[in-house]
């Protein structure tokens, strides 16, 4: 399931300052809830991994040594040892483990470029996190925290239902 059209196209003209800003908070929030996340990459805690939804206009770099994350806007072509390329659904399915990353790289729904060892051992300390993203960033959400937790749920619900999103 891809992003809507009609959403992401006016990500193109918010100022890349204040989506960048909404990033971080909800990255360092993350962080919050799982502060081991990064722990298990061990040589590879050092590189930078730039993830590419192919249906956004925007590039998120996060570097784990650093506990930071950046968004650019495309074309931007970051420095990262790893980039990882999907539909934005598919690239959050994954971060909570609730994809089978093998199936879809064979099935080409996602692409990786560089440094494989780097990206098969982010996947694994993923894979050990447990994170739930309705749960996690809840917190985030403030007043509205139980209407963002049911449709994140129910939206997650039908990303999952895909053909391309097969069930670990």
């Amino acid at each position: 399931m891809e992003f809507p059209r009609p959403l992401a196209a006016p990500l193109a003209a918010v100022p890349i300052p204040l989506i960048d800003r909404a990033v971080k908070l909800m990255f360092k929030s993350l962080l919050r809830r799982h502060p081991g996340l990064f722990e298990r990459l061990g040589e590879h805690k050092s590189k930078r991994y730039a993830f590419r939804p192919t249906d956004l206009p925007l590039v998120f770099v996060v570097e784990p040594a650093r506990a930071a994350v950046s968004v650019m806007r495309k074309p931007a072509d970051p420095a990262a040892d790893a980039v990882v390329e999907s539909p934005l659904f598919l690239l959050l399915a994954l971060l909570e483990g609730r994809c089978d990353a093998d199936a879809l790289f064979f099935s080409r729904s996602l692409a990786v470029i560089g440094d494989m060892e780097a990206v098969l051992s982010l996947r694994n300390a993923l894979d050990g996190c447990e994170i739930d993203l309705p749960r996690d960033l809840c917190a985030f959400a403030g007043p509205l925290a139980p209407l963002v937790s049911r449709t994140a749920d129910a939206l997650r619900r039908r990303v999952l239902a895909g053909e391309h999103a097969a069930w670990n």
